[in-house]
């Protein structure tokens, strides 16, 4: 059965009295953290309040600050359609740009929302192991919600650096002003958790769809790994990730009527019933800014998107798709009307739309093609032949039309497999870390702004316009702390040139 992810009100509110006085009586709409981590259903309630705010990370609401405007338009891969007409999203363009703002939406919603979902599983594992209920389910929640403290904190180290390490709830005002720890140690703690989580998760085949498995807290594990460039170790996680195929068709991986399928590893949930207020709306945002979105098929009329024109591929990433890979024409889609001639679009995610602007699409997270690269990657890293053969099975897997790559050398095989990541997993939010891991930002990024500054027609800025930005340097491989954060907490220090 699938998820049908919904908000829930959990108060967790500490009384120093237990008197009957009026002042000290709980509102009748409010639940204590007393009477409510006890049975099994509190905590199922609890594990998907813990995933809700995901949706919030990767895009809900088209004022979107979705987790691809850091992870994608930040790249090479994707950039704006500049819009004279709508100057109210700059700092979503200051993430393009490389002008980075402490106080801008996309920071402030990645940073807030990871540390959401890490208060609450927190709470979780403070008192799951005291709960009177089924073992194997209470081992099910637990792992749950160690893999998602586990991912919310690998998010937060790669995009921010060191963070506070924050395990158990606060009692106090004083328990919440907590100093950054250094990546190492957050790291040591990731590691820790995916590896807890991954023993106690049931396989794909045993779990609820929409929860993570264990082969989710291996990949996670494994990508950590791969980060940190313990090649061995991310071998060994990676080949426990067991019950898991590549879909024929391409397309079909991002098909709302194909949620949790056998190659998805883990997605984020969305649903467009119009009471659950769980729709996605990336589609929108993902298109040209149109008058009528109707004119793409499956989006009604009616209405426009003249909010939109974000994600939207560049030149860079068109040309680097081999001649024959059927991968393009379901990633990309190309309209022509309104002024635009050609206009490329994010496809993977236009599935159309019931009611405007609520759409059905899951994010893809992890899938098992990736876990296929990544062997690639831990593989040759180690020297060992079948690096190849993990990176021919997805690229010349029948759904991409290509012929198999020839034997080559560990310097070349170790540009393919980040030119095949590019390729498989466009706009997955996957490039920027990509790049920053393989110390290859600086001099791709500044690249492409040197080719922007010399013909922005060709990034999508209108004629008379002179793009700012786009000058690269060691700072921009991290984001900035959100300043918000810094005026509350006096023990932060804010990253190093912001």
């Amino acid at each position: 059965m699938k998820i049908k992810i919904f908000s829930t009100l959990i108060a967790a509110l500490i009384l120093s009295s237990c008197s009957e006085d009026f002042l000290t009586q709980y509102p009748e709409t409010v639940v204590s953290a007393e009477t409510f981590y006890k049975t099994e259903a509190d905590f199922r309630q609890a594990v998907i309040g813990a995933y809700v705010p995901l949706r919030n990370i990767y895009g809900t609401g088209l004022a979107d600050y979705g987790a691809w405007a850091m992870g994608e338009m930040r790249s090479d891969n994707t950039a704006f359609i500049y819009n004279a007409a709508n100057r109210g999203y700059a700092d979503r363009e200051y993430i393009d740009q490389f002008i980075d703002d402490s106080n801008g939406g996309g920071v402030s919603n990645k940073y807030q929302n990871d540390y959401i979902i890490i208060g609450r599983v927190n709470q979780i594992l403070k008192t799951i192991d005291a709960a009177d209920f089924d073992q194997p389910q209470k081992d099910n929640y637990k792992g749950q919600a160690l893999f998602l403290r586990a991912f919310a904190y690998f998010d937060l180290v790669q995009y921010f650096g060191d963070v506070p390490l924050v395990l158990t709830p606060p009692t106090t005002y004083d328990e919440t002003t907590v100093g950054q720890s250094p990546k190492a140690q957050i790291y040591e703690q990731i590691l820790l958790d995916a590896a807890q989580a991954a023993t106690l998760l049931p396989n794909k085949a045993s779990q609820e769809a929409g929860f993570v498995a264990n082969g989710a807290a291996y990949t996670l594990l494994g990508n950590a790994n791969i980060v940190l460039q313990r090649w061995a170790d991310a071998e060994a996680a990676l080949l426990n990730v067991q019950g898991y195929s590549l879909l024929a068709d391409y397309a079909a991986i991002y098909d709302p009527n194909n949620k949790n399928h056998a190659e998805s590893i883990f997605e984020i949930q969305y649903y467009d019933l119009p009471t659950a207020n769980s729709a996605s709306n990336f589609a929108y945002n993902f298109l040209p800014i149109l008058q009528n979105p109707g004119v793409i098929p499956g989006f009604p009329d009616g209405n426009t998107n003249a909010y939109a024109g974000w994600n939207t591929p560049t030149p860079d990433l068109l040309a680097a798709y081999e001649a024959g890979d059927l991968r393009k024409a379901a990633s990309v889609g190309f309209y022509t009307g309104e002024g635009y001639v050609d206009i490329p679009y994010i496809k993977k995610y236009v599935h159309g739309s019931e009611i405007a602007p609520n759409t059905n699409d899951d994010w893809p997270v992890y899938r098992y093609a990736e876990v296929l690269l990544f062997l690639a990657e831990a593989a040759n890293e180690q020297g060992k032949p079948e690096a190849l053969t993990y990176l021919n099975m997805v690229h010349a897997n029948p759904r991409t039309g290509l012929a198999p790559i020839a034997a080559a050398g560990q310097a070349e095989l170790r540009d393919l497999i980040q030119q095949e990541r590019r390729i498989e997993l466009a706009f997955e939010n996957k490039r920027w870390l990509d790049l920053v891991r393989t110390d290859k930002a600086l001099q791709v990024m500044n690249a492409q702004g040197e080719n922007i500054r010399n013909n922005p027609q060709a990034y999508y800025y209108p004629a008379g316009i002179t793009p700012p930005g786009y000058a690269v340097t060691a700072k921009h491989l991290l984001f900035p702390i959100p300043q918000r954060e810094i005026r509350i907490n006096p023990l932060l220090v804010q990253n190093t040139g912001y």
